[in-house]
């Protein structure tokens, strides 16, 4: 077979121009089972940014203040941790389903796939025509009838892509202040609307013109593929024993004996070709540009079915069981990545149950030395930082020294209210008898309280002279 395709993409024709791509309009079972799961996910992003959780955002990845919530937990900067951990899981597992299933995340769940191939696609479907009628617009002149179908296409994609920049935004900047800023108008709140926009045009740009490039060219997990992918992969493959048979593949003709002459199932129709999302010919093998769609597949199934012929020419295989028709197993490399991904997903629930709701911090002040009063006291002043990670506030929040004998002193009150999902800081001063210090450098043990509730422990130095050691 000869692997000249693999030197250029599909999308960019000899002389370097782009190559536009007018895909079949799919059909069939897989077709409609992907309309399912992207439905389902369509929901679940455009719902996730105003569902609410005890308070919390079920989804919010605020960067700007360093604040998120993932399935309603909020995260703040000091969990910086976690979201490292979980973002590790994240990769693992999608390195494992690479490794298992082949590209299935691109056609299943990837957003990009979603949008495009789900809603601006349909769209385009409902606007233009399928395949033909849509190439046959393409070449007309510019008539009347090809303006409107044009400027309608074009209209209803930007509003499309200007709903999604606000979903993105709920995201970022929090559902309520989202829906605050569009009551107030949008000249109230310019430097808001300026990126949104901007984030529109994006959004415009990569799904009314760049569209199928973005998994070509941009994306880095079509070359991520193919250094996880191996022979035992389960992927959208075309079965070339089967296709080719001895003499190759043939056009169809009615009543004759196909394997007689040594053909295979393959009639050479260019239907799976037609279908394509990204214009690649799947009897090529396992290329950079398949999305593992399925839309090939589903055609395939119809013309196996027009012409008497079993199922399942293209199909989800491994190379492995298209050539030595090896049952899947479960390789080393598979338990390898499992057993990595299981340790992660321990470690990650474990520390999400160690994850205290008030987080406390007392530092001494930087640049202050200890001071000497009378009676032999020794005092040292420090900041504390308090934060609530719940939707309540934590009241008549008080300090109290746990491990000497000493006494806290609150610049301000000496109780105070921690709120909800906010920050409570300020200054203290420890004072501790000279007697009760073991070294210049002691560590003390101070417990946060609400009312006589303990409800945090946190560990600070105490500076004091080396005579007193």
């Amino acid at each position: 077979m000869e692997e000249n395709f693999r030197d250029s993409i599909g999308t960019i024709t000899k002389e370097g121009k782009r190559a536009w791509i007018n895909p079949k309009k799919p059909s069939g079972r897989f077709y409609d089972y992907r309309k399912y799961v992207s439905y389902a996910l369509l929901i679940f992003l455009f719902a996730s940014p105003f569902v609410k959780i005890n308070g919390h955002q079920f989804l919010m990845f605020n960067v700007l203040e360093r604040r998120f919530n993932i399935f309603g937990f909020p995260f703040w900067p000091q969990d910086f941790h976690l979201f490292v951990v979980s973002m590790i899981i994240g990769v693992i597992f999608i390195a494992l389903f690479t490794v298992a299933y082949g590209r299935i995340f691109c056609g299943w769940m990837c957003p990009q796939t979603i949008f495009m191939e789900m809603v601006f696609r349909r769209i385009e479907y409902w606007i233009e025509g399928d395949r033909g009628a849509q190439m046959r617009l393409e070449r007309s002149s510019w008539t009347g009838e090809k303006i409107r179908k044009k400027l309608t296409k074009w209209i209803i994609f930007f509003i499309i892509s200007f709903l999604i920049a606000n979903v993105f935004l709920a995201y970022l900047i929090g559902s309520d202040k989202l829906i605050r800023y569009i009551l107030d108008g949008p000249m109230n709140h310019l430097g808001t609307m300026v990126p949104l926009l901007i984030f529109t045009g994006v959004f415009y740009f990569v799904f009314a013109w760049f569209r199928e490039q973005v998994c070509i060219i941009a994306c880095p997990y079509g070359r991520l593929q193919g250094v996880l992918l191996d022979n035992k992969s389960i992927v959208v493959a075309y079965d070339h024993k089967r296709g080719e048979g001895e003499n190759g593949r043939k056009k169809f003709r009615k009543n004759e004996d196909r394997d007689a002459l040594g053909h295979g199932d393959c009639i050479d129709c260019f239907q799976c070709v037609h279908v394509c999302p990204t214009g690649i010919d799947i009897r090529n093998g396992t290329q950079l540009e398949c999305v593992n769609c399925t839309a090939c597949i589903d055609e395939c199934d119809h013309i196996m079915d027009s012409i008497n012929k079993p199922k399942g020419l293209i199909r989800y295989a491994s190379e492995d069981e298209i050539t030595n028709k090896s049952k899947f197993k479960f390789t080393a490399r598979m338990k390898g990545y499992t057993a990595v991904l299981t340790i992660l997903i321990g470690i990650l629930v474990g520390m999400l149950f160690l994850r205290n709701e008030l987080e406390a911090n007392i530092l001494r002040l930087p640049g202050q030395l200890y001071e000497r009063k009378d009676n032999n006291i020794i005092s040292n002043v420090y900041t504390y930082k308090l934060v609530n990670k719940t939707a309540k506030d934590v009241e008549d929040v008080s300090f109290k020294l746990l491990s000497h004998n000493g006494e806290i002193k609150m610049v301000s009150q000496d109780s105070f209210v921690v709120p909800a999902e906010e920050l409570a800081e300020g200054t203290l001063f420890i004072e501790i008898n000279a007697s009760a210090l073991t070294g210049d450098k002691d560590k003390l043990k101070i417990g946060v309280y609400s009312g006589e509730e303990l409800i945090e422990t946190t560990i600070t130095q105490f500076l004091a002279p080396r005579s007193y050691n």
